[in-house]
């Protein structure tokens, strides 16, 4: 994700903006190729560059109805659906080397060649030449030195490379390497970065229905003929990948990044797409790839075939540039060092004539470029992927978005940490969060964030905020219900965040969003059922994933993390409408937002990790009606990095979070647990305290299968 590489980004025109919108390393043995042919594809011709595609059939709707039947039966394997070359480096790292460390196969799609102007740049020395086929070889060896770094390897390890036929007679490059039972593998569509006219070509497919992008052949690769893609064929082609391979866990990028209002001269410096956070490619490359997921969904559901079990996540992308940075030095570094290997250097003997590595990158340059996109990773739907609940029997059970749905395991017996087969309740197709509350009467309320619509070519591309009510406590559920958005607008409607909720003592059911203009917004649920219209609560800009809290007095607080400050909102009193309280400016600034619990005097306590920083900070955030600026306590051993989650217990306040190395850690009272067994934690675990006040944790693996962890 060079600055180079991503500079001068043609701006999408006005229907195109809601798209889419150190050192030298040993020498070692040279790269050997090895051509191959894997399954073959369905055959149908590729259209001519000159030739108007038949109408977009229409995409798949949205399929709420519960009862389908789920696989159960699959192996762990992550996919990533890339942009560029180093957009995984870049945004989905630490969370890609802690699968690989763990074991799981990967497996890389990058859809655009990354050939940019074709100028691999040296620093320090003469431009060259353009030479855009030279220059995505380069980028591509960049990879393999980055990934077999990452296994443990020497950078030049040789990998086999072959060709792919793939669905519709399109032909893929493909790099595999494997070693102590670990697999990488590297899938190059390589589509052209631009269209004949100039225009960025992922974002134009994404909108233009005429277009035929062509691909880029890189120098030394084993295919010989460029190809070409349109819509529906890339689609498709996703789509059996997807088929194809069966992973159970789907890395993308931010398909609805954030509004972003910059003068020309900063948008262009930033290599933004006028007026959003990010590249119009990873906008455009995250939109083709969910509108696979729905698609193979949908492909396997028909006739009553299996919900495939795969859970996602997306990735924010050039957002890093505009908030806090959240990882702490040591996992800076560790995120850092795989650029390294990936920028190379043209004194290495890499095997490959046409370069070893992008040159703008590596060195300390990542740490050093002022956007600082490595210095932090987002998610584009942060927050908890299992929602808990304790059944009337004492059984927990847990809710998980699988397949794009929701799903439902329950425990085998009281605290038997046992998962019994999942029950899919619909809703479908979903982000990977969902929220939560418990009605006074016991009754769950689960909220999501569903992909009303997703579709190019000027289609409609919605989102809306649904809901999942409990008929009876421990009983079955009612019809989903849409809940609406914000953020109304055509294009403001895709930017709003994931649903957090807390019920009230009073009975009202509290629902929250960050909308598009990235504050915050509300519909509150009356005590007979009743929802108020979406209300704007006013405030400062916050990130996504807000925390909720009610005070012993009754009144409901919510937090979040602002660009300098925590920003706090609360009720004057109990069943009043919430406002804007002051931000708490004398306490450091967060990465995330804090978790939140009342305490005895009224306040609200809050426990976060400031920006950069591995430490712990325990501020108070304010008594009765007073709000007070909140002051750091030292951390004690907590150390580590990303979200802290909080529940108030018999011995005190129980802390959920990771460490550095990313395993699951505990606090409870002066106890300190480690999770150093069993799979491997996704992002987003839960945390929830029994009557007994003993904790449990849980999550998803790998394998898009639960586990549960009660230490002892």
């Amino acid at each position: 994700m060079t600055d180079r590489s991503h500079a001068r980004p043609h701006a999408p025109g006005p229907a195109a903006t809601g798209a889419p919108g150190p050192g030298s390393a040993p020498a070692g043995p040279r790269r050997r190729a090895v051509v191959t042919a894997l399954a073959a594809g369905t055959g149908t011709a590729v259209l001519g560059a000159c030739t108007v595609p038949a109408p977009r059939r229409a995409d798949p709707a949205p399929d709420p109805a519960p009862g389908r039947p789920i696989s159960t039966a699959r192996r762990s394997l992550l996919m990533q659906i890339l942009a560029h070359p180093d957009d995984d480096l870049y945004f989905m790292n630490p969370d890609t080397r802690h699968a690989l460390d763990a074991g799981t196969p990967l497996v890389c799609v990058y859809l655009t060649a990354g050939e940019a102007d074709g100028v691999n740049k040296i620093p320090g020395r003469a431009r060259p030449a353009p030479d855009k086929a030279a220059y995505s070889s380069a980028r591509h060896q960049g990879l393999r030195q980055a990934y077999a770094t990452l296994l443990g390897l020497d950078a030049f390890a040789p990998w086999e490379i072959s060709v792919a036929e793939l669905d519709g007679g399109h032909r893929a490059e493909v790099n595999v390497l494997a070693a102590d039972g670990r697999r990488v593998e590297l899938i190059f569509l390589n589509t052209a970065m631009h269209t004949g006219r100039h225009r960025l070509g992922l974002p134009s497919l994404w909108e233009d229905r005429r277009l035929v992008l062509r691909t880029v052949v890189a120098e030394g690769s084993p295919l010989r003929r460029a190809g070409s893609y349109t819509y529906d064929g890339l689609i498709d082609v996703l789509a059996g990948l997807l088929e194809r391979y069966e992973p159970t866990v789907v890395h993308t990028l931010d398909p609805d990044p954030d509004i972003q209002h910059s003068t020309e001269a900063v948008r262009r410096a930033d290599s933004e797409q006028r007026g959003y956070s990010d590249h119009a490619d990873h906008t455009a490359a995250a939109c083709f790839a969910w509108a696979a997921m729905i698609r193979r969904v949908a492909r396997a559901t028909e006739d009553g075939g299996l919900i495939p079990g795969f859970v996602t996540a997306a990735y924010r992308g050039y957002y890093n540039r505009h908030w806090p940075k959240n990882l702490p030095p040591r996992v800076l570094a560790a995120k850092a060092a795989p650029l390294v290997p990936y920028g190379g250097s043209p004194d290495w003997d890499c095997g490959n004539p046409s370069g070893c590595g992008d040159y703008n990158v590596g060195g300390d340059r990542p740490l050093t470029n002022r956007k600082g996109w490595v210095r932090s990773t987002h998610h584009r739907y942060p927050g908890t992927r299992t929602a808990l609940a304790a059944e009337p029997d004492g059984r927990l059970a847990a809710y998980a978005v699988l397949g794009l749905r929701v799903v439902r395991w329950q425990e085998t017996d009281p605290g038997s940490g046992v998962w019994g087969l999942p029950q899919d309740l619909g809703g479908g197709p979903l982000a990977p969060v969902l929220g939560s509350a418990t009605t006074g009467d016991g009754r769950l309320l689960l909220f999501g964030l569903r992909f009303a619509a997703l579709a190019g070519h000027g289609a409609d591309n919605e989102r809306e905020i649904v809901v999942l009510e409990q008929s009876a406590p421990g009983r079955g559920f009612r019809p989903w219900r849409g809940l609406g958005t914000p953020s109304p607008g055509r294009d403001e409607g895709r930017r709003i965040g994931v649903p957090v909720a807390v019920a009230a003592p009073d009975g009202r059911v509290h629902l929250f969003v960050r909308n598009a203009e990235k504050g915050l917004s509300t519909r509150v649920r009356d005590g007979s059922g009743r929802w108020s219209a979406w209300r704007d609560m006013g405030g400062g800009e916050v990130q996504d994933c807000l925390s909720t809290a009610v005070d012993r007095g009754g009144r409901v607080h919510v937090f979040g993390a602002g660009h300098h400050a925590v920003h706090h909102w609360s009720q004057d009193s109990p069943g009043a409408g919430l406002s804007a309280r002051p931000q708490l400016t004398a306490a450091p600034v967060p990465a995330h937002a804090p978790a939140a619990l009342p305490a005895s005097d009224g306040s609200v306590t809050l426990h976060y990790r400031a920006a950069a920083a591995g430490g712990l900070t325990t501020v108070q955030a304010g008594t009765a009606m007073r709000v007070e600026a909140g002051t750091a306590v030292p951390a004690g051993r907590f150390g580590g990095y990303g979200p802290v989650h909080a529940s108030p217990s018999p011995r005190g306040p129980v802390l959920l979070g990771r460490t550095t190395e990313g395993l699951v850690q505990l606090r409870v009272g002066d106890g300190l647990f480690v999770r150093n067994g069993g799979p491997v934690a996704l992002d987003g675990t839960s945390l929830h305290v029994g009557q007994d006040g003993r904790p449990s944790v849980a999550g998803l693996g790998p394998d898009a299968a639960p586990w549960i962890w009660r230490p002892r």
